[in-house]
């Protein structure tokens, strides 16, 4: 496992795998049924919820930096937009290149040069915030979740702001099941814990978190308590006029509000570690972990994220008295009435994979969203 993540690729082969390289469109839905990465197999879908679409997502396989000889590996980034597109569009150009170039630096794959990548795509883009604040000063209010996976060298690490949720799949021979072990953590007010936590980081604010139309909100504003972007909650020169007044906080802040300091987590693989399903909040709505965990397991990998999807839709409509195929009809726009953005990146990883060469080094690039969706 290790050797694989310094040997060399080739480009081509494995994102060509089902006859559909950059990925198809059917309706709402954008998907990848099957492709190939240097440690397995993958499926990718999303489907649009929105006016805009708000979700982004990549796979990218093959080198992990900018060095001939450096890591190779795979990297997942799912990111979840809020308030408009723009920050996850972002993240999708510029996340990678700073990972690459991060990891090139330290010469390796690690915690610390994940680290550095989330916080300096958010450094970029409140610059970003910064040079377009007179002309759009919207784009302060505009932010995204952030959840990252990199395969290499054995080890799988996870990393995450927001609330979009990365869930491994490990088999259980003893129960003949596999059972679903969530890997991120989430940073959401609706979680005790993250109540706790923004308590204690700002112990003079008793309105940190306010409950509103029974959901709690960070300063009775926004669900998530670490994003990339919402510049109007992390420095306060982006907290007044020209800025929209229901975004304005009564009084300035001396100390962000919301943080893009991911929470890490780094797992040694093993041979009982079968997937892992990267996924947006929108599909965790309505699928539990252990559900869609055991959907994966239970049938054939070709196809399996837009599978994902489609079960999320059968609880959606359920849940609204409506039948599947009448919710199919719905357009964008008024579909979030009924369901989120969806993204889901199913990542097979095959033991048996670890000794192949050619095709399963190939370089691999591709990103899942609506072309009706323009780059900033």
């Amino acid at each position: 496992m290790v050797t694989l993540c310094w040997r060399p690729s080739v480009k081509g082969g494995g994102s060509r795998r089902g006859g559909d390289p950059n990925g198809r469109f059917k309706g709402l839905m954008w998907y990848k049924d099957l492709g190939v990465h240097v440690n397995g197999e993958f499926s990718m879908a999303v489907i649009q919820a929105n006016n805009l679409m708000e979700d982004q997502s990549q796979l990218e396989s093959g080198p992990l930096n900018s060095v001939k000889l450096g890591p190779h590996g795979t990297f997942v980034g799912l990111y979840d937009g809020h308030g408009g597109p723009e920050t996850s569009r972002f993240i999708n150009d510029v996340l990678f290149s700073n990972l690459k170039k991060f990891a090139s630096e330290h010469q390796e794959i690690s915690a610390d040069v994940i680290s550095k990548a989330f916080l300096k795509t958010e450094e970029e883009f409140l610059l970003l915030v910064k040079r377009q604040w007179h002309e759009k000063p919207q784009i302060a209010t505009v932010g995204s979740c952030c959840l990252v996976g990199v395969i290499c060298g054995g080890l799988l690490y996870i990393a995450n702001v927001g609330d979009s949720r990365a869930v491994l799949g490990r088999v259980d021979k003893a129960a003949k099941s596999v059972a679903a072990i969530q890997l991120s953590t989430e940073h959401n007010a609706s979680i005790e814990s993250v109540r706790d936590e923004l308590r204690s980081l700002h112990p003079q604010d008793s309105r940190i978190v306010v409950l509103k139309h029974s959901v709690w909100r960070v300063k009775g504003l926004i669900q998530v308590s670490r994003s990339i972007g919402d510049a109007y909650l992390k420095k306060s020169e982006f907290n007044q006029a020209p800025l929209l007044a229901r975004f304005r906080l009564p009084e300035p802040f001396s100390k962000p509000i919301l943080s893009a300091e991911p929470s890490i987590s780094v797992h040694k693989l093993s041979s009982k570690d079968q997937f892992v399903i990267f996924a947006s909040d929108g599909l965790w709505d309505h699928l539990s972990n252990q559900e869609a965990v055991d959907i994966v397991h239970n049938h054939s990998r070709n196809g399996i994220a837009r599978r994902l999807i489609r079960a999320a839709l059968l609880v959606a409509a359920k849940k609204r008295e409506m039948r599947y195929s009448d919710l199919k009809k719905i357009d964008r726009g008024v579909r979030r009435h009924f369901h989120d953005d969806i993204t889901v990146v199913v990542v097979f990883i095959d033991p048996y994979s670890m000794n192949r060469s050619s095709s399963r080094s190939s370089v691999l690039s591709i990103r899942g969203g609506n072309p009706s969706s323009p780059k900033l």
